[in-house]
């Protein structure tokens, strides 16, 4: 017998209450703001449950939900630009942010969120999520180049910004001084 249509949408709903915290951070650091990041995931699950089928066949169903939401920042900003000035990132529940507890919080968020659209995607996945150039690649919808590229525009960015060269832990982003 196959997989039954309560089946899958208790497999929709496991898979989505276990991604949500890592997908609302990472979305929180591309909007910048928490309802813009609940929105955002809450679209990206809609989406997702939408094509459940298609996703739990996908190699790494996380990756492909992350993707959706990618892209639906990127037709979000596209339309209008994001609103910025972040102040705080939360943190899922049982994961401990050291980062975020610290006082250079505030700064790197601010400088964060001058970034365009693009370079803030590739700084966010890059160093945030932790992704090779590859997977950020496939994320974002383009080439390993272009991550490249929009990373360390974004990274050099970052390095101008006033505050941020003030904190000296910090001179270890992109892998500069």
């Amino acid at each position: 017998m196959g997989v039954t249509k309560a089946d899958r949408g208790d497999e929709f709903q496991a898979f989505i209450v276990g991604a949500w915290p890592r997908l609302l951070r990472t979305a929180y650091l591309l909007t910048g703001e928490q309802y813009a990041a609940e929105d955002l995931v809450q679209s990206a699950a809609e989406k997702a449950c939408a094509a459940w089928g298609k996703v739990r066949r996908a190699d790494d169903p996380y990756a492909y939900v992350r993707r959706i939401m990618v892209n639906e920042y990127a037709r979000r900003c596209r339309r209008r630009p994001p609103e910025l000035l972040v102040t705080s990132v939360p943190d899922g529940p049982g994961e401990e942010d050291g980062f975020a507890r610290s006082d250079q919080r505030a700064a790197l968020m601010a400088a964060l969120a001058t970034l365009p659209p693009r370079q803030r995607e590739a700084v966010v996945l890059r160093h945030w999520e932790d992704l090779s150039d590859s997977q950020t690649a496939v994320a974002m919808g383009c080439s390993v180049g272009a991550v490249r590229s929009q990373t360390a525009k974004g990274i050099a960015r970052l390095r101008q910004t006033a505050a941020l060269r003030a904190i000296k832990g910090l001179a270890h982003i992109g892998g500069g001084a």
